[in-house]
């Protein structure tokens, strides 16, 4: 697996899409399974319009065709009608038949010559006329179509055997019978001029012949469909399936980590959901890279700091075994202490500083107004009296004119490291300043100190892990130069910004300016 990983091609032009435009993947998903329904849909539709409206022609046909039979034989004496009517019969294939007033058949076609048509047997058919029947009545059902009375002959043939006939007029009647075999019969009586009865029945094959060709036309252009259904259905799982399984090979490299840099395909002509998904995989795996980078920066860093107060805690832990001088070793005692104190504090940082992304991660966000959080802070800063003669102002806003999105805990602890850098570096009775205003759509928090500024070079560097620039006159080891770091971390966390300016108020000072967007009250 490992050799087929490494050598997948990172080329995208074979993955990437010129015939789908804009079109989604469940756009073309739904295009191409539709295309056979509803070519399917509109063949059923075709169809059935095409077999009504010969069927409505041949009801047509056969009332004009009564009509002039009728009008023939009114026309005819008593002795030819029987010759006329099989003459009719055998120019329209059908069957004529006269009945008296009283019901009695008179004269039928088909006693004086050839029968114009037969019905026939089903059972005597070949099986493809089952078939055909079969489909028939699929197409029946599929359309809703409502099935004709079967015909027969009746045992006696007599006018009270054709209901029909009761409704006999001037003009003509026309009715549709199924045959045995599915077939249609059209029947269809008229009133003579003398009180006979005219009966007119007529097996119509070739409609049936007709509307089943058209059938066999339109299945086989149902089955071209299919085939290009298919065939498209199988081109858009090529176009699914092999970018996700380059993915699926970039993913696996990532994991496998023998790489420094693993390319994953991006796909940015594709804008349907195998695009996004690449896309984002290759975010991933870039931020994925980044934050591993930062761990091994982050590890690399800890040691380096780890290290000094070590080697200063183990030349004084060998010295004080070495030294009877009282004073020596209260010297080397406190130097000791100092150690400890730095080492437990950068320990406490560095743990605060690996918790903070993930804890930001997780944390659950709820509106914190900053004017309320940030007199906490002043509070608590002068009960524990740290900051030395160093005093602090804050302009309180008005309640609920400042509040965010976030969580309480962090947004406190970066406040405090930027308060706590400002406190540092004020000059003994300095005073360090600290408001926050509604600004448009975002709360800007800014924290105005007195003492050196930051040169322009270093307005950047303060805020990496670690830098660490401090006054004279701090004690060693108070800070650990992570507090900085700390506070961007959970600035960038609640989808802010922070940076730091020279001060244009006062001779000198330095400006921090957290920007975090407006909660929304509303």
């Amino acid at each position: 697996m490992a050799s087929v990983t490494n050598s997948a091609r990172n080329d995208e032009s074979d993955l990437a899409l010129t015939w789908s435009g804009r079109w989604t993947l469940t756009h073309r998903i739904l295009a191409v399974n539709v295309l056979t329904l509803v070519i399917f849909a509109l063949s059923i539709l075709y169809l059935d319009s095409y077999r009504n409206r010969i069927t409505e022609e041949r009801l047509d046909r056969l009332d004009s065709e009564t009509a002039i039979s009728a009008e023939a034989i009114n026309r005819t004496a008593s002795g030819e009608r029987e010759a006329l009517l099989s003459e009719i019969g055998t120019a329209n294939g059908a069957r004529l038949r006269l009945y008296d007033a009283a019901g009695k058949k008179t004269a039928d076609s088909f006693d004086i010559g050839e029968p114009a048509y037969r019905l026939r047997d089903p059972a005597t058919e070949k099986w493809r006329k089952d078939v055909a029947r079969a489909l028939d009545r699929g197409f029946n059902f599929l359309v809703g179509a409502k099935t004709p009375p079967d015909f027969a002959e009746p045992a006696q043939d007599s006018a009270g055997a054709w209901p029909i006939l009761a409704s006999a007029g001037p003009k003509p009647v026309v009715t549709i019978r199924n045959a045995p075999d599915l077939t249609p019969v059209f029947v269809s009586t008229s009133l003579l001029a003398d009180g006979s009865r005219l009966l007119v029945t007529k097996n119509d094959r070739d409609l049936t012949r007709t509307v089943r060709s058209q059938r066999g036309a339109l299945g086989i252009a149902l089955a071209l469909a299919t085939i290009l259904s298919v065939l498209l259905s199988l081109f858009l799982a090529r176009t699914i399936v092999r970018p996700l399984r380059r993915i699926a090979l970039a993913a696996h490299r990532v994991r496998l980590g023998r790489a420094r840099e693993v390319r994953v395909p991006r796909l940015p002509s594709r804008r349907d959901e195998i695009g996004t998904l690449a896309r984002a995989v290759s975010d991933m795996s870039q931020s994925l890279r980044m934050r591993i980078d930062n761990i091994e920066a982050f590890a690399a860093d800890v040691t380096h700091e780890l290290k000094n107060p070590l080697a200063s805690l183990r030349s004084a832990v060998d010295s004080l075994e070495r030294v009877d001088d009282p004073e020596l070793k209260r010297q080397l005692t406190d130097v000791i202490r100092q150690d400890v104190n730095r080492l437990d504090r950068l320990i406490g940082d560095v743990g605060e500083a690996a918790r903070t992304d993930a804890e930001l991660a997780r944390a659950s966000f709820e509106e914190v107004d900053l004017g309320q959080l940030i007199e906490q802070l002043v509070g608590v800063w002068e009960q524990r009296r740290e900051t030395g003669n160093v005093r602090i102002a804050f302009a309180r806003p008005r309640k609920a004119t400042a509040v965010v999105m976030g969580e309480p805990a962090r947004l406190a602890r970066a406040i405090d490291n930027i308060v706590d850098n400002a406190i540092s570096f004020s000059p003994s009775g300095g005073l360090v300043e600290i408001a926050a205003i509604h600004v448009g759509d975002n709360i800007l928090i800014r924290v105005d100190d007195e003492g050196p500024g930051v040169p322009d070079e270093l307005k950047e560097a303060i805020f990496n892990r670690f830098h660490s620039v401090r006054p004279d006159s701090e004690l060693f080891g108070r800070h650990s130069g992570l507090g900085l770091a700390i506070a961007r971390a959970i600035v960038e966390g609640h989808d802010g910004t922070i940076d730091v300016e020279d001060r244009t108020d006062a001779p000198s000072g330095a400006r921090f300016t957290i920007v975090l967007p407006a909660a929304d009250l509303t």
